[in-house]
């Protein structure tokens, strides 16, 4: 009577192995690929903020039909390390760890290239496995996407205001011009606004966008003197 026992376990692992391969290593690989040419759709954070009743507007744009300018801003903003790094940036990871740890004001560390796995394929929150599943979504974009890719996912995924995703949708709202059109100071407040879309407004900036934005601009005068943006903009 065991034998027959021992044999359903044993189908029941294969399957289970069968799953995990399929869905947790060629599944993933497979969608990478096919995002390296296809535009990614809506993530779950687009869905949570419409359930939230916080509308939808996304236009997608190649990285050819977005200014320079925003380019240059969003790395000086968010990953000055954007073009030297493989994913990773841990200095700024040992770093935000050490202000964190003195109780200052929480910092993530994360990189442009982190940013972009989190929004496309993982659901928001904070979470031991959600971040070891972006740190493997990292690796995998990475590799298959290069950097220019992850650039382009990155300016059409992030969110930019209440239902607003992407560089173009965020242009038009705030400037009512396309994203090829910005001018400095317009990317140097669209980035600016990064780390806090739905509190502040590139439009109409408070004090402390405007400083912030400021120093954004300053610091992609130096991103573009020296080269910092070569692996997106050649």
């Amino acid at each position: 009577m065991a034998k027959p026992s021992k044999g359903f376990f044993g189908r029941l692992a294969r399957g289970v192995f069968v799953l995990v391969v399929v869905f947790g290593l060629i599944g993933p690989i497979l969608t990478t690929a096919m995002y390296r040419f296809v535009p990614p759709p809506v993530t779950w954070l687009m869905i949570q903020r419409v359930f939230e009743g916080k509308g939808f507007d996304r236009r997608w744009r190649s990285l050819d039909h977005i200014s320079p300018r925003l380019v240059r801003a969003v790395i000086a903003a968010e990953d000055a390390k954007f073009c030297e790094h493989h994913g990773f940036d841990f200095n700024a990871l040992e770093k935000a760890m050490a202000n964190n740890a003195k109780g200052r004001k929480l910092r993530g560390g994360s990189t442009i290239s982190q940013q972009t796995a989190k929004n496309v394929y993982l659901w928001p929150g904070r979470s031991y496995v959600r971040k070891g599943l972006e740190a493997y979504f990292t690796v995998l974009i990475e590799t298959m996407w290069g950097k220019r890719r992850i650039m382009e996912v990155y300016l059409n995924s992030i969110e930019w205001g209440p239902g607003v995703y992407g560089a173009e949708a965020a242009a038009r709202k705030n400037f009512g011009v396309g994203a090829d059109k910005l001018t400095p100071a317009q990317a140097a407040r669209l980035a600016a606004i990064l780390p806090s879309p739905l509190k502040w407004r590139a439009a109409k900036p408070g004090p402390y966008v405007k400083r912030r934005s400021g120093r954004i601009g300053r610091a992609a005068g130096t991103v573009n003197r020296d080269g910092m943006a070569a692996c997106v903009l050649g």
